[in-house]
């Protein structure tokens, strides 16, 4: 009988396998967006050549890599941030290695090394100057100033109190109180001067604006709300920025407590981001310091 069902006739449905999915096809490339931390870096280097994780921090004793005797065999700061070829048979030392050959082929050129020595300052200070400055300014814009507000507190033997040399220490985005009385070589709170290693990987405009930043007598800054970086000389003045900072975080809570979403223009900007690559929030939100 046509289209009946016959009792007891089976149809073969074959069975699924392994290899009936296609894999998904391996990366070509490898994008390291400006001011990744090292360990980002290790884990993107794992995913893109689908090894288990850890395995490119794990490498490290293998690679061979060509640092600076300053650097004390971390990469930090070395691996530059650019888009990289994963050609057939790369492996994380390979990698590794055209990370930290670029970054010389960006930072030991003559004009860096001078103008670092113009700051009175060497090459492995002025990375970590620029990553700093990658780490805590919003805009391109705003580089060469954060860059200058650095060198001021330094040349003054200021502590710089960024939340952002605490950040990577902590390995979170938000810092409390306590947290700025951590005995860490990279809380500027407590410690003077740089941080014993850059806290990312800057690119070559955070590396510009290190060495060459813009004029200016200021010591304070805040990044109110995206767009708006305030710079200051005057600690008075820092104070009120502040508490516009103070204003905006207020508004932003309480939208989100009101379930809505704040528009770019709204949000506490990436300030409070895990981003590396944007500025953290100032220690404004708590004495008021430059961060």
């Amino acid at each position: 009988m046509a289209g009946a069902v016959v009792a007891g006739t089976a149809v073969a449905v074959p069975l699924l396998t392994v290899t009936d999915h296609h894999e998904a096809p391996r990366p070509t490339a490898l994008v390291v967006p400006e001011g990744w931390r090292a360990t980002q870096v290790y884990d993107a280097i794992d995913k893109a050549l689908a090894l288990p994780s850890g395995s490119t921090r794990g490498s490290l004793g293998k690679a061979r890599l060509t640092l600076p005797k300053d650097a004390g065999g971390n990469p930090e700061g070395y691996l530059f941030p650019t888009s990289y070829p994963l050609r057939k048979g790369a492996t994380p030392e390979s990698v590794l290695r055209s990370m930290v050959d670029t970054a010389h082929e960006k930072f030991d050129g003559a004009p860096v090394a001078a103008g670092a020595q113009r700051n009175s300052m060497n090459v492995y200070q002025a990375l970590t100057i620029a990553s700093i400055v990658q780490a805590q300014a919003v805009k391109k814009e705003d580089m060469g100033k954060v860059a200058r507000v650095i060198l001021n507190r330094l040349e003054r033997g200021m502590p710089l109190q960024l939340d952002s040399t605490l950040i990577y220490a902590l390995g979170r985005a938000r810092t409390t109180e306590d947290d700025t009385r951590s005995d860490s070589p990279y809380n500027t709170y407590q410690r003077m001067g740089l941080p014993p290693t850059p806290i990312g990987n800057p690119g070559e405009d955070a590396m510009r604006a290190a060495i060459n930043p813009t004029p200016g007598d200021w010591l304070y800054f805040v990044t109110v709300k995206p767009g708006d970086t305030r710079f200051t000389a005057d600690y008075d003045t820092h104070m009120r920025n502040v508490a516009d900072f103070n204003s905006e975080q207020q508004k932003v809570g309480q939208r989100a407590g009101q379930g809505q979403s704040p528009s770019p223009n709204q949000s506490p900007s990436s300030n409070q981001s895990p981003s590396p690559s944007h500025s953290m929030p100032p220690s404004a939100t708590r004495s008021g310091k430059a961060g």
